[in-house]
């Protein structure tokens, strides 16, 4: 089991997010207010803080929504989850994990303030399938694994 830390939006594409603590999640939509939330499988990113920590300690000074995620957790090793993975956040929330890392065409300006970005290598992409509103401390879960795994 792991915690939300941060829920992060931004108004445009290719900048970094801020975080606003809470915010509603639209079912098969996305997060209120943030640039990304459409109906395509990428409604929402998510990156563990311990992966944005292997950055912090080569001495950049990154807060949570510089690389572009929505949903900064801890304690949930979300790069190993495989594509097809639900989870649960809080009490109403159910995400299913539609992709891991992205390529990423242009360097945005996450990049070149950071001078890398992990979201390509350690980032997630989910839809929402349920609706709620998601804050900073909710707990995260893996809800169901896909069949076969």
């Amino acid at each position: 089991m792991g915690k939300i830390l941060a829920v992060c939006v931004s108004e445009r594409k290719g900048i970094q997010k801020r975080n606003i603590g809470k915010c509603m999640a639209i079912k098969h939509y996305g997060l209120e207010g943030d640039a990304h939330a459409g109906k395509w499988h990428r409604q929402v990113s998510l990156l563990a803080t311990e992966s944005a920590d292997v950055m912090r300690s080569k001495g950049l000074e990154i807060k949570d929504g510089d690389f572009g995620e929505n949903i900064v957790t801890s304690g949930i090793e979300l790069k190993s989850l495989p594509v097809g993975t639900t989870l649960k956040i809080g009490n109403d929330i159910i995400i299913k994990i539609t992709q891991i890392g992205k390529l990423c065409h242009d360097r945005c300006a996450i990049y070149y303030k950071a001078g890398d970005c992990i979201m390509p290598r350690e980032g997630i992409f989910a839809e929402i399938l349920s609706s709620g509103m998601i804050k900073a401390g909710d707990e995260i879960l893996i809800h169901e694994y896909p069949s076969g795994v």
